[in-house]
């Protein structure tokens, strides 16, 4: 993921602190079902949750669809989803897994009065509903080779 994209999502989970921030992870169509994805954009969406802003998001299923058309005409995919953790560890809680879905990957944002934040990213797997830790590795702004995170697949390109 170019470091840009990282900065922009933690400065949204800090604009929206103390209520969770969300939004789509981009990665070109041509890498949709390679086993890894370079994140290559990143696109704001509305927490849509009803109630509790601070300790959930909801994106809704006509949010994806819209995301997933403007990423469509641009030759990118949806690859993943991303949140902020106001106050809480960057790593998915209960109510993350339980709406979660495989193949996507998910960067969760922690963020803290300050303002200041940690992230990491995470799979489903598929086998048993439950997050696993992936690589996030920040590179340039300009995509470039890659090489297998420890799950087979990187949301993140190398180091430069």
């Amino acid at each position: 993921m170019p470091r840009p994209l990282l900065a922009t999502i933690e400065h949204e989970a800090r604009a929206s602190y103390p209520d969770e921030a969300c939004g789509f992870l981009l990665s070109k169509a041509a890498d949709a079902d390679e086993p890894l994805r370079a994140v290559v954009g990143t696109e704001a969406a509305p927490n849509e949750v009803d109630g509790e802003r601070r300790r959930r998001f909801v994106i809704t299923a006509a949010g994806l669809r819209a995301a997933e058309a403007r990423a469509t005409a641009r030759g990118e995919v949806v690859s993943g989803f991303y949140h902020s953790h106001p106050d809480h560890p960057a790593r998915p809680s209960a109510f993350d897994t339980e709406h979660a879905w495989p193949w996507y990957t998910y960067v969760v944002v922690s963020v803290d009065r300050a303002g200041a934040c940690d992230a990491g990213a995470f799979e489903l797997a598929a086998e048993g509903g439950a997050f696993r830790r992936c690589e996030l590795r920040l590179g340039a702004d300009v995509p470039a080779p890659h090489t297998p995170g420890p799950l087979g697949r990187a949301t993140a390109m190398p180091e430069d």
